[in-house]
């Protein structure tokens, strides 16, 4: 759920449902509940939407900084500190499709460009 709202840069519940409905069908009502379980946490924000009676939720830093620390430590216990080992195996259990490939690709080039200019 916090990747999908980080993904869409902040959501309505009924947008983050509709999102998540292909591979993660949920009720409003546990929607709402989960959401309101992170705020809690202080992973989710929410503030009013422009119009209607709606909020739009959002990741907070602290999410961010969450799944950087999840990851860090996938990628040290379970691939000894490999993050090519870490994606191989990621895209062996999910090929990426021509779309997410073209989204790699351009991050692979700026990755690479800011490589270069920070040498």
């Amino acid at each position: 759920m916090l990747a999908s709202l980080d993904r869409l840069g902040g959501a309505t519940a009924r947008q983050l449902r509709e999102t998540m409905r292909s591979y993660r069908p949920m009720a409003h009502g546990s929607v709402m509940t989960l959401l309101k379980r992170l705020e809690s946490r202080g992973l989710v924000g929410h503030r009013k939407a422009s119009s209607g009676k709606a909020f739009l939720f959002h990741p907070t830093d602290e999410a961010r900084s969450t799944y950087a620390d999840v990851l860090e430590r996938l990628r040290e216990r379970i691939f000894d500190g490999d993050p090519v080992a870490l994606m191989a195996s990621l895209f062996d259990a999910a090929p990426p499709d021509a779309d997410q490939i073209a989204e790699l690709q351009a991050l692979i080039d700026r990755l690479r460009t800011e490589g270069e200019e920070a040498s």
